[in-house]
């Protein structure tokens, strides 16, 4: 790990001033920053710690829906009885992700301002039709992710929390690599008043929505409709776990067995 200055600002206010002017990064979580730092992956000047800021912490829920600070943790969520009860599905996936340390110190907003690829959460986000709201400005999570560990986000924005509407039905599923836990192939199925969204994670270079899914359990809202789907392997990720043959193929598979835990509920 290459040496960094370390603050750790008590506000928001505080925490955007520290990262003016040099090369530096917010600390979420540090599940992955962390470790590509310890790892000689990445180097910062400074280092921005969010964690001292109690306004990035907490979970509201109202007849708008899920709001979610951004520094609250994994285990948090999957442990709110509030949550349980508007949104289960994100309550579970929440609960899926990596192991119980991981849960215990990697946060939301650092999930998805990473971006990973395989990650969960951005599923959820894509998935649910939510709202990023940052520092400076809200973002429609249809807008919020570009490409591969890229956001919409400019520098030195801190997103502050996210909401997620309630939806009639939803759920998520993902085949997961057995090490990590992050997803293979992840999809993330609801219908609500908006209509039905699918968000697919793990399956190319960012997470997406799979509109010919969506299509069809527009029309058919059954796992029998999600599975007769067959999506090309262009631009599916292709690695040791899986050939983008087989993600392709996941994917419908996943959808189908996110729509019959929606609808068992």
């Amino acid at each position: 790990m290459y040496s960094f200055d370390y603050q750790r600002p008590a506000d928001i206010k505080a925490a955007a001033a520290a990262l003016q002017g040099d090369d530096a990064r917010y600390l979420a979580g540090g599940q992955s920053l962390v470790q590509a730092l310890r790892l000689r992956l990445s180097s910062v000047e400074r280092l921005v710690d969010l964690g001292a800021i109690a306004d990035l912490k907490g979970i509201k829920v109202d007849a708008g829906g899920v709001t979610i600070d951004s520094m609250t943790t994994h285990a948090a969520v999957a442990n709110s009885a509030e949550v349980r009860k508007a949104i289960p599905a994100l309550a579970e996936l929440a609960g899926g992700i990596g192991d119980p340390m991981v849960r215990n110190m990697g946060t939301l907003g650092g999930s998805i301002a990473n971006a990973d690829p395989a990650a969960d959460w951005p599923a959820a986000v894509l998935g649910l039709g939510a709202t990023v709201h940052t520092n400076q400005r809200t973002i429609a999570g249809d807008a919020f992710f570009s490409g591969f560990f890229e956001t919409a986000l400019k520098p030195g924005e801190l997103i502050t929390a996210v909401s997620f509407p309630v939806p009639q039905k939803a759920a998520y599923m993902k085949h997961k690599q057995p090490a990590s836990r992050f997803a293979l192939v992840g999809v993330f199925v609801s219908q609500g008043a908006a209509g039905v969204r699918v968000a697919v994670t793990g399956a190319k270079a960012s997470v997406f929505r799979a509109k010919a899914i969506e299509d069809a359990l527009g029309k058919s809202f059954t796992a029998a409709a999600a599975k007769a789907v067959a999506l090309g392997e262009e631009g599916m990720n292709g690695d040791l776990h899986a050939s983008p043959a087989y993600r392709a193929a996941m994917v419908s598979v996943m959808a189908a067995r996110a729509v019959d835990a929606a609808l068992a509920r």
